[in-house]
């Protein structure tokens, strides 16, 4: 069937377009040479967009399910490209570009990441698992189209608030238009909503789970949003360092599918596994001062294991409690990655301005991922236990 293709295309145009928050760091070092933004404030307006983004999905989910997933991700393609135009036209003050990116574009993506993966799901059910890889592995890519082409611009000598302006103009049409496509299956009006079994919220899986969720992504988050600034003062060619932010965004997409397959094959011992990958890439960080090769290599390698955060939590979920409750399920677990959003890039721009290193953001990111994996294998040792008992 023809249309079920054109809805994944919409859907891969619409998360590219939103995925471009993680080429965030990008903008960090003109930010504060042009318009004097701390370190800790631009991680601020990054973590802001991620928790925003993140409490948006709940609502937007609801709201899609009542209306249809077409006008809600058009609403946030609106949204989106408002937060940006606000922030090109902001003078570079903090407390605007904090509302114009972190509050008006969060709730924009919010609104749109939520809606191709509803949709997705109802054209795919024989395919869930791939087709939400998939999807959000393009969010997970948006990066390298969005760095790649505003470090072209910056080059030009082009002011970082007039390249604000232009990816509002270009990516509020692209996300509208990929929302366009956006439709469901008659078939599904009428679906029965499978109810959350009793005390969910109270179990150790989902209070465990969310804490896996917010230490890979309190790492994840800390690398990708000082991941420039890390780089130049490691002694990395700025192209080199620029090609990183790259790497990573390849790494996280691609990981986004790998990682869902292992958890097919694995079982849930692919968590703490995927947890400990990305504890090693990000020591790794420390120990290639100057090695541009090995600093790329580094970042696709975390890139990879945060790539797994978007994954494994949510089918793992579904095993726990069946497809139809992890829809409500699993966006509380999401919260965690929001958390981690204003936890992770702000400790990172704090200790470096305590410090005038990044070496101990590092360890601390390292630290945080690795207690999670210690956490998740106790976790994986008493599910597979249970399981053969």
């Amino acid at each position: 069937m023809a249309k079920k293709y054109l809805v994944l295309v919409g859907s891969l145009i619409i998360q590219a377009c939103l995925g471009g928050v993680y080429a965030w760091s990008t903008f960090v070092p003109p930010l504060i040479a042009d318009y004097g933004l701390s370190p800790v404030q631009t991680q601020l307006i990054f973590g802001t967009t991620i928790i925003v983004f993140t409490v948006a999905m709940i609502f937007a989910g609801r709201a899609q399910s009542r209306t249809g997933p077409r006008p809600v991700a058009a609403a946030g393609g609106l949204m989106f490209g408002a937060g940006y135009a606000y922030a090109a036209f902001s003078g570079g003050g903090f407390a605007h570009i904090l509302l114009g990116i972190g509050v008006l574009s969060g709730i924009g993506i919010g609104m749109g990441y939520v809606c191709p993966l509803a949709t997705c799901v109802k054209w795919f059910p024989e395919h869930k698992g791939l087709v939400t890889g998939v999807s959000v592995a393009a969010f997970g890519c948006g990066a390298i189209v969005l760095s790649s082409m505003a470090e072209h611009i910056l080059a030009r000598g082009i002011d970082v608030l007039a390249v604000f302006g232009w990816i509002a103009a270009l990516y509020t049409v692209l996300i509208i238009a990929g929302a366009m496509l956006l439709d469901v299956p008659e078939s599904t009006g009428g679906a029965e909503q499978q109810a959350i079994p009793a005390g969910v919220f109270r179990s150790r899986p989902f209070w465990t789970l969310c804490a896996g969720m917010f230490c890979g992504t309190f790492a994840g988050l800390m690398v990708i949003g000082n991941l420039k600034p890390i780089g130049l003062s490691i002694g990395i060619d700025p192209l080199q360092a620029t090609m990183a932010i790259g790497a990573f965004a390849i790494g996280n997409g691609l990981g986004r599918i790998v990682w869902g397959w292992v958890l097919d094959r694995a079982g849930v011992v692919a968590i703490p596994l995927s947890l400990a990958v990305l504890t090693v890439a990000v020591i790794a960080l420390n120990l290639v001062p100057g090695m541009n090769a090995g600093f790329v290599a580094a970042a696709f390698c975390i890139g990879f294991g945060f790539g797994s955060c978007f994954v494994v939590y949510a089918a793992h979920l579904g095993t726990l409690y069946g497809p139809e409750a992890v829809a409500r399920v699993y966006p509380l677990v999401f919260l965690a990655y929001g958390f981690s959003g204003i936890a992770g890039p702000t400790a990172g721009g704090m200790l470096f301005e305590l410090t005038g290193r990044y070496f101990v953001s590092i360890g601390t990111a390292a630290a945080v991922s690795c207690a999670g994996a210690v956490v998740l294998a106790i976790y994986a040792a008493g599910q597979r236990k249970k399981k053969s008992a």
